[in-house]
């Protein structure tokens, strides 16, 4: 499967900043509009994310899922549960979120 959800990626060096990237980016995708009925695209799920980077800023998502986390944390965590399914899945295994292939050291297709 492609990778085409990180492409709104940062240029991250080390393992560590790229684990705080893709965590950023569930934050995202968890305090987007986006819903399961939705049945999101790749392109849906990365438009989702950015444009909630923008408005929020990576704080405020953090803030938005933890507010949610205490006010329903049931849902909260089923919510969290479809989101780590979707960016795993877009992801794949292999693949940093910046798209390289970590076994061969090349671009995802």
């Amino acid at each position: 499967m492609t990778n085409r959800l990180f492409a709104v990626t940062f240029d991250c060096a080390d393992a560590a900043e790229l684990g705080l990237h893709r965590q950023a980016q569930r934050e995202a995708l968890f305090a987007s509009a986006l819903q399961p009925p939705d049945a999101p695209s790749a392109g849906m799920i990365a438009e989702a994310i950015t444009c909630t980077l923008r408005r929020f800023g990576t704080g405020g998502c953090a803030g938005r899922m933890a507010q949610e986390y205490g006010d329903h944390p049931d849902a909260a965590a089923e919510r969290m549960r479809w989101v780590r399914r979707l960016t795993d899945q877009a992801s794949g295994p292999g693949t940093r979120p910046d798209g390289h292939d970590t076994t061969e050291g090349r671009v995802a297709a």
